[in-house]
């Protein structure tokens, strides 16, 4: 996926989140969606390493090596951004205060299942915060390439990777489709304006519900 697809994603996450929400981002794609924030809707971000108020990437040379983002990024904090230890931060993602976290995956399936943390055979650092952010917020976003890069659908009908966190996904957001996971399926409601509903359907491994009114973004 190339950097269009990436910040389209982005984009149109930015849009979903509603005024003087809490949001976590998670590492990658996520990320982005820092940059298409109307800075008149109060929302706030939480980074589970500590701190609530993060702001866009710092200049070039105007980085501090002890502010960074989850991944370890260089970050900005806010005017009224607050710093605190892991414990409080976790207290934060575990007592249900995140009104959204925003993560990449490597499966979702027709049941808003969850897997982004390992591929059986591979080295991986850890599930990190994953697991407590995907239970413990109100709604989770996952913001990933519709396929993988051996062109396999990452939606898939059953999750063949080790779950992350069962029928958490709320929304499925790729460079292709904007999908909501509900008791009846995964609902097609919108499609990129470069794209089809075939295409989108030939690259997806779980069945689709095709909105009556099907927007673009």
């Amino acid at each position: 996926m190339d950097d269009k697809g990436r910040l389209r994603i982005a984009k149109r996450i930015a849009r979903e989140l509603p005024e003087n929400s809490i949001v976590n981002l998670g590492i990658g794609i996520p990320t982005l969606v820092t940059d298409f924030l109307p800075k008149d809707k109060g929302i706030l971000l939480h980074s589970e390493n500590g701190f609530i108020g993060l702001g866009a990437a710092p200049s070039p040379g105007e980085e501090n090596p002890d502010l960074v983002n989850a991944g370890g990024g260089a970050a900005t904090l806010l005017p009224g951004g607050c710093c605190f230890d892991s414990s409080m931060s976790f207290a934060i993602v575990r007592g249900g205060h995140l009104d959204y976290t925003i993560l990449g995956a490597l499966e979702v399936d027709e049941e808003g299942n969850l897997a982004n943390y390992t591929i059986p055979g591979k080295f991986v650092p850890g599930i990190g915060g994953a697991m407590d952010l995907s239970v413990g917020a109100k709604n989770v976003v996952i913001a990933m390439e519709h396929v993988s890069k051996h062109g396999e659908p990452k939606i898939v009908k059953k999750c063949s990777l080790p779950l992350t966190a069962p029928r958490q996904v709320n929304l499925i957001v790729t460079e292709q489709a904007f999908i909501r996971v509900t008791p009846a399926g995964l609902v097609l409601e919108e499609i990129a304006e470069d794209t089809t509903v075939e295409e989108v359907v030939k690259n997806t491994g779980a069945k689709l519900i095709i909105a009556e009114k099907l927007g673009r973004f």
